[in-house]
């Protein structure tokens, strides 16, 4: 019969409860800080949209898919990649912007339903958020 080393089963316990405690850590804080290392590229208000427009037409001339991570913003261009954070609860998800808005002056993006509900702001329907380069 193989018996371990009381020593040796403190130690594995410590080192795993570490582990878990660090993993836990960076989650908590949204991500692990590889995902976050992007350069700010604007914060502000943001706001989503849904159901009413599923299946219309964007302005890259795609079908809006209210469940696909996808974002409307003024000026980036359409294709790209960005890591929108809320700082409030440190959600973050990464979008592509394929449509042009939000045409309301407070707001600087528009998110798919999907997106904000991955970033806990579909039920206030707006909130603060930081936008990154996607890595």
């Amino acid at each position: 019969m193989f018996t371990r080393c009381p020593t040796f089963t403190a130690r594995l316990r410590a080192a795993c409860c570490l582990g878990l405690a660090l993993l836990t850590a960076a989650c908590a804080h949204g991500s692990l800080p590889s995902q976050t290392s992007g350069r700010v590229l604007e914060q502000g208000r943001a706001s989503w949209y849904g159901a009413d427009f599923q299946g219309r037409r964007t302005a890259s001339g795609e079908r809006f898919d209210m469940h696909a991570l996808t974002a409307a913003h003024r000026s980036l261009p359409f294709g790209a990649r960005v890591l929108v954070r809320n700082p409030r609860n440190g959600k973050q998800v990464v979008v592509r912007i394929n449509d042009r808005g939000p045409f309301s002056r407070d707001r600087i993006i528009d998110l798919s339903h999907a997106a904000a509900r991955r970033l806990g702001l579909d039920a206030s329907g707006h909130g603060h958020v930081v936008l990154h380069e996607a890595q």
